[in-house]
Order: structure tokens, then C-alpha cells, then sequence
């Protein structure tokens, strides 16, 4: 099977006055479609840099960056948007809703880029939103909301436009742990029907909830397998 994200010997390197940063180091893996990849570590690992080459928000300084066989690691900006809006849904830590629109709209408004008909684009909506638990919520304002329910709109906008990759940064960080459990449940549930999701978290018991964790430190690879034997320190399920 071809990988649908893949890095080969993958660098990012920043030149900050004298010193330069290396902060993707000569990364290479690959991700295949229907996985779900968590990818973890602390601050200044490289998995902030990871994220956005994989979103196409950035470029690699020298390698590739192959999403579905196709190299964007060299695309223009222009490019860049039209791979990132067909192609990525996005999940932020903060969930990045219009105060002024309803549930419904906030989900619409991410394929009014598109050109879909209004109709169109309110079918999709509702079937998003039913998806992840909200379908009596559509005239609801983000205010009205809990933190839970409001991620999960953002996961609806995630999901509307049928990406190929659902990109999660930090999902839970905004959330008490309860709440957070949930999302992560929804996550897997994604995972389960066919969906390509990676994971972006600093915290190894988030992390341990995918299938396959990817441990970075120092811009490089550490780890690469299944949650239960990634060095974490943490056993999958909270255990």
C-alpha cells in the first residue's frame, strides 16, 4: 500500500541570527490511509513543524513531503490552499467558531470556498453534525455550548468537506479530562469507520490512545510502533 503522508529524509532548518535550528532533522515515515497516528513530544521535538508541513501551513528546507503520491513539499502558496482545503480537516485545541453564526453556519462556512450550492453545503452540515452527537444543536450560538460540545463542532467542520486527513492538534487541551475522554472516544469512532487521523500532543497519555505512536525528540525519530510499546512511561487506555 502506498503511504498517503509520507517524509523522505525530511529537514526543516531555521536560521535564527548565528545559530541555525534544526527542527525536523533528517526525518523519514510514512503514513497510511485508515490509520490513526499519534505523534508526541515535548516542546521543541519538531511535532509543531510536523504539523504544519503535513497541513501544508509550511514547506521542508530539503526532502520531500508526498501527500497521496504527490510531492507538495515544493508547491506555491496558492497550491498549498487548494491541496490544504480539499484534502486536510483541521481540529485546533481552540476550537476557532464564529460567535455570531449558528452551529450549522459555523460548519457551512468551511465549504463556502468550495462553491457548493447552499443547499448542498447545509445537507453536509447536518449529516456532520449528526455524526458527532450534535444534530439538535444546529440554531445553537458557540456561546451556548459547552467546551465538549464546541470541539465537537469543530471536528463537524473537520469532517464536512470528506478530507483525507483529519489533522488534531492538541484536541483535548482546552478540556477537563472528562471531556477531554470523549472527544478522544470520537476520535477512535472516526478512526474505526475509515477515517486517516494524526494526532498532535505533547502528553504521552493522550498519545497512548492511538493505535501507533511516533515519539519525537530533537526534530528526529525516537519511536515509531504500537501505543503499548512506545516509551511513554504511560499504559494505553489510563490503565
Amino acid at each position: 500500500m502506498t503511504p498517503l503522508i509520507e517524509f523522505r529524509n525530511l529537514y526543516k532548518i531555521y536560521r535564527m541570527g548565528d545559530n541555525i535550528v534544526r527542527a525536523v532533522d533528517g526525518i523519514s515515515l510514512g503514513i497510511y490511509p485508515g490509520e490513526f497516528v499519534a505523534i508526541v513530544g515535548q516542546s521543541g521535538s519538531g511535532k509543531s513543524t510536523c504539523m504544519n508541513i503535513i497541513g501544508c501551513l509550511d514547506v521542508p528546507t530539503s526532502g520531500e513531503y508526498l501527500l497521496n503520491g504527490q510531492n507538495v513539499g515544493r508547491m506555491d502558496d496558492n497550491a498549498l490552499a487548494e491541496v490544504r482545503g480539499r484534502m486536510i480537516g483541521f481540529i485546533f485545541q481552540q476550537y476557532n467558531l464564529l460567535p455570531k453564526l449558528n452551529v450549522q453556519e459555523n460548519v457551512e462556512v468551511s465549504m463556502m470556498y468550495a462553491g457548493l450550492p447552499r443547499k448542498v453545503r447545509a445537507e453536509r452540515a447536518r449529516e456532520a453534525l449528526a455524526r458527532v452527537g450534535l444534530a439538535d444543536k444546529l440554531q445553537n450560538r458557540p456561546n451556548q455550548l459547552s467546551g465538549g460540545q464546541q470541539q465537537r463542532v469543530s471536528i463537524a467542520r473537520a469532517l464536512v468537506g470528506r478530507p483525507s486527513v483529519i489533522l488534531a492538534d492538541e484536541p483535548t487541551g482546552a478540556l477537563d479530562s472528562k471531556t477531554g475522554r470523549e472527544v478522544l472516544s470520537l476520535l477512535q469512532q472516526l478512526h474505526r469507520e475509515g477515517n486517516t487521523i494524526v494526532l498532535i500532543t505533547h502528553d504521552p497519555s493522550i498519545a497512548a490512545e492511538a493505535p501507533r505512536v511516533i515519539r519525537l525528540a530533537d526534530g528526529r525519530v525516537v519511536s515509531d510502533g504500537p501505543a503499548e510499546e512506545s516509551p511513554t512511561g504511560s499504559v494505553k487506555g489510563g490503565e
